[in-house]
């Protein structure tokens, strides 16, 4: 046995086979696997509640000295099954510790769908060859199917990632894996013990529901009617290489008004006009960071928070005058020469006419759509990001209770200002902003939504501001 492992854990979840693994590896000297060591409503397998000495309420209390004890077993391979449900605040002390090794166990999820189903329906979880299983048939629920098996993909994507970016490797099955007497002897030998010149798969367990799915399903073509829908191969998928934002909590800006409301400003869009709303009702603070805001809106009960979206387009346009106008000489050399977009010489900028202008934003969007693509060597900036990722960062602190359209506002903001028990709030101020009117041409329409696909399916823009 090497020293490279001291222990396992094997992530899988319902009617995977998990328990066809564990009773191969229990079979083997100096193996144990614990069971479902930190499902929260048992204490490895059903009607026990103590484990390694310890109780459920005190894994309950702290699951770090269960996850200690399981481990502490000099010269022994130990190991126990986690799946998406178990406690989480063991997770990271898994992945973390790359002297345990991660075996992860999948199965179709229909399969696995099914077998929960028809094991609920029987309650017969587990079969041997002297027992006769009990017939019954499952309903396919799609809703549920989906709602399952997002949540287990997720946390497949979350231990893949994890692995990848802490640089380990795992040890990867699939259901069918589980008899095969030569993977069950790789996977020793990747633990270390080498010394193992075979290993059986254990036969105190056989397959309990063998028949067809057309056979376990009451309603097999709705089922199939349904699976039709779904993209397993993520055909329909927007790609996104946008990299991830923060919460940007400085730039949010809080006011007094009735019981206290908080603007998530996302920039490039109407923040000004904004901050002029909540400035002309009560006193405002814009310089939170994260500990200042939880406190502040402790002290601020039945507060409300918000942001506001703008149209894609105008949004690009947004950026693109800041581009101009701004003082970031360096941005607009690196514009001309690196980027595709033919800015002429500063000084020439304040004379372009509507169709120059609406040549270099043509380019200038195409540049959108490489940025927010990964494909250019320059940071994506938060002028012109996609919203959907600034709302994301934002979620990393906390979502807004409302987002708004600024095309909307008029009307939104008094119904807004109700919610936070402003009864006489103020008319927003200023004029709305004034675009030329070659942003109605189709070609800068088509080339905003290929830069930002996303905002578009996500929030419902229309080709047309």
């Amino acid at each position: 046995m090497t020293d490279s492992f001291r222990g396992f854990v094997i992530f899988a979840e319902m009617r995977t086979g998990s328990n066809l693994l564990e009773a191969t590896l229990n079979a083997i000297k100096r193996v144990t696997c614990f069971g479902e060591a930190f499902n929260p409503y048992m204490m490895g397998w059903p009607d026990k509640d103590e484990l390694k000495g310890i109780t459920m309420a005190e894994r309950d209390a702290d699951p770090l000295p269960l996850l200690r004890a399981i481990f502490d077993k000099p010269n022994h391979l130990p190991g126990f099954r986690y799946f998406h449900d178990h406690d989480p605040r063991v997770f990271d002390a898994i992945m973390d510790d790359k002297s345990i090794a991660k075996i992860v166990l999948t199965r179709n999820p229909v399969d696995s769908y099914v077998s929960t189903a028809l094991a609920r329906a029987t309650n017969q979880w587990k079969l041997n060859e002297t027992e006769t299983p009990i017939p019954a048939s499952a309903h396919f629920d799609g809703a549920e199917f989906r709602e399952v098996t997002d949540r287990i993909e997720e946390f497949q994507l979350r231990v893949m990632h994890r692995l990848q970016a802490t640089g380990q490797t795992g040890f990867w099955l699939g259901y069918e894996d589980l008899r095969d007497a030569g993977v069950m002897t790789g996977l020793m030998h990747w633990l270390g013990r080498t010394d193992l010149k075979r290993v059986e798969p254990a036969s105190d367990q056989v397959p309990q529901n063998p028949r067809e799915l057309a056979e376990k399903v009451s309603n097999f073509d709705e089922m199939q009617a349904e699976l039709a829908r779904l993209d397993p191969f993520m055909l329909r998928r927007i790609p996104n290489f946008e990299p991830r934002k923060g919460p940007a909590v400085p730039t949010f800006i809080a006011a007094e008004a009735g019981k206290g409301l908080i603007y998530m400003p996302i920039k490039g869009g109407p923040s000004a006009r904004i901050a002029g709303w909540l400035g002309a009702m009560a006193a405002v603070r814009d310089d939170f960071n994260q500990n200042d805001l939880r406190q502040w809106k402790r002290e601020h009960a039945g507060h409300r928070s918000f942001t506001v979206l703008r149209h894609p387009l105008l949004r690009a346009w947004t950026a693109f005058e800041t581009l101009l106008r701004g003082r970031n000489g360096e941005l607009r050399q690196l514009m001309r020469d690196i980027h595709r977009v033919a800015l002429p010489p500063d000084e020439e900028l304040a004379a372009l006419d509507d169709a120059r202008k609406a040549e270099l934003f043509a380019a200038f969007l195409d540049f959108l759509r490489r940025n927010l693509n990964g494909q250019t060597t320059l940071p994506c900036y938060p002028g012109w990001a996609s919203q959907s990722e600034v709302l994301a960062g934002f979620s990393r602190f906390g979502a807004p209770d409302m987002v708004l359209r600024e095309a909307e506002l008029a009307r939104d903001l008094d119904w807004l200002a109700a919610g936070a028990g402003i009864a006489k709030p103020a008319a927003l101020p200023g004029d709305e902003p004034d675009y030329p009117d070659f942003l109605e041409e189709q070609s800068l329409r088509s080339a905003a939504k290929k830069a930002y696909l996303r905002d578009y399916v996500a929030f419902g823009f229309g080709g047309r501001p």
